[in-house]
């Protein structure tokens, strides 16, 4: 069957968080898998828009070409070993290598940031992107392994959207990666739908 055609609007192309991971949420910068993929990390800017909006505010210079290229990458491996385990199917072991080699990039003891002052510093710590990368790729590894969390990974139901997510313990299971988004868009969609049988019949 012939997927509709998507008219790629500015909302369509805005960076998605709310995840509930880091590492989901660099999977979710591109859009509309697998039919009409829209890219929504497709420059240095958007790069350093997404790492500050995941709470990993790059130093300035990090959010540079080859540091894109390394997100992107590390979001097919992460997006490829989390639908593997999703299915219960054997990880890809390129997948599994890539996420794991980017895992080891830079590590990140706790830190005590100090003004001149000698007061703790305020504003977020700044980092490279090795580091950011590397906090990424730890997160997917634990999505994947640990069993509470790996138990709580979902696939939005809209067949447009898909977007993976960390539905929240405790509440109604989600059915969609977000209520305002695709959860309306869905009942709209079916409402109009029924509303068509009813006039057909």
């Amino acid at each position: 069957m012939t997927q509709p055609r998507v008219r790629v609007t500015a909302q369509l192309k805005e960076l998605r968080f709310g995840a509930g991971s880091r590492a989901l949420d660099l999977v979710a910068t591109l859009g509309r898998r697998p039919t009409a993929a829209i890219e929504r990390l497709g420059d240095t800017a958007r790069l350093d828009a997404w790492a500050t909006g995941v709470g990993l505010p790059l130093l300035p210079g990090e959010a540079n070409d080859a540091a894109l290229s390394d997100a992107q990458r590390l979001r097919e491996a992460v997006f490829g070993v989390v639908t593997d385990v999703m299915a219960d199917a054997p990880v890809d072991p390129t997948a599994a290598a890539t996420v794991e080699a980017y895992a080891v990039l830079a590590t990140e003891p706790p830190r005590l940031e100090l003004a001149a002052d000698g007061r703790l510093a305020s504003g977020p710590r700044l980092r490279t992107s090795a580091q950011v990368l590397a906090t990424v790729a730890r997160d997917a590894i634990d999505v994947v392994t640990d069993p509470a969390r790996r138990t709580h990974l979902r696939a939005c139901d809209s067949p447009l959207c898909r977007m993976l997510f960390l539905d929240t313990p405790g509440g109604r299971p989600r059915r969609w990666c977000s209520m305002q988004r695709c959860g309306n868009s869905s009942k709209a969609a079916a409402f109009r739908e029924r509303a068509v049988s009813t006039v057909d019949s």
